[in-house]
């Protein structure tokens, strides 16, 4: 993928809930730095157990293997020192305060920082994003639509200030119309200097925005390569895009087109 070295390395990881279910065998990946990674898979495959591995929301996980994020060892970090370090997570289901007001939920994000200064740009730098989150301020997050609940866990996670953007399943229950919105702003924080792992069931809008890909069954990685290798697979093509080989390569071209990869 890179020759420099990436900035997040995740080694042959293990993870288990309890002493039955083994739910991630041996996962590695790499995600450099200034891309998207995208990681592709159906429910139950393990992805959202690899980012919580990954963040440090499993307690004493993973139990063999190791996650270098920034040239550091992070294993079994807990999640607020892996923050501090520069990672974020938005989580599936958005899962904002849903009493707090849309501001205070984005000052939840900025908690840690005490550089007024850089907090008052990233809350420009989000609005600029999602120009409905100024105009929804004072208003309660749980009374927000599904679409305005991901642009607010997207932009309170920014105003972490992150270097690596974890976001878990940002399409999940989303019109056609605003998965498209979604996409092309996670895109946009991707070229302004932010590095992303997108886990994602939408493989066809995640292979749009991304470099690289990985695809996770039963906690394995089973297929992995740059898109257009990804695409060129037979089995990626029949059970992620459902589309023929012809139609996946003009697809593809069509999103090479418009990206700077």
């Amino acid at each position: 993928m890179s020759e420099a070295p990436p900035l997040l390395r995740v080694s042959n990881v293990e993870t288990f809930y309890g002493e039955v279910i083994h739910a991630l065998r041996g996962v590695s990946i790499e995600v450099p730095s200034g891309s998207v990674v995208a990681i592709l898979g159906a429910n139950g495959a393990g992805k959202t157990t690899f980012l919580k591995t990954v963040m440090g929301l499993l307690e004493d996980q993973p139990e063999k293997g190791a996650v270098e994020f920034a040239g550091r060892d992070v294993t079994r970090w807990d999640a607020e020192r892996v923050v501090r370090l520069g990672m974020a997570y938005v989580p599936e289901g958005r899962e904002v305060f849903p009493e707090l007001t849309v501001w205070e939920n984005l000052m939840m994000g900025g908690f840690s920082r005490r550089d007024r200064e850089g907090l008052r740009a990233d809350l420009e730098r989000v609005v600029a994003y999602f120009p409905i989150l100024m105009q929804r301020r004072r208003q309660l997050a749980g009374t927000l639509s599904g679409g305005e609940q991901q642009m607010l866990a997207i932009g309170r996670a920014l105003m972490t200030r992150p270097r690596l953007l974890l976001l878990d399943e940002p399409s999940l229950g989303l019109a056609p119309r605003l998965v498209r919105d979604i996409f092309a702003i996670i895109r946009r924080i991707n070229e302004e200097g932010t590095t992303v792992l997108l886990v994602e069931q939408n493989a066809r809008m995640a292979l749009g925005i991304a470099g690289y890909g990985y695809v996770l069954e039963t906690g394995r990685i089973v297929f992995s390569g740059k898109v257009d290798e990804l695409l060129a697979n037979e089995n990626v093509r029949e059970f992620y895009l459902g589309v023929s080989s012809e139609a996946a390569v003009k697809g593809f071209k069509r999103y090479k087109r418009k990206r700077r990869w």
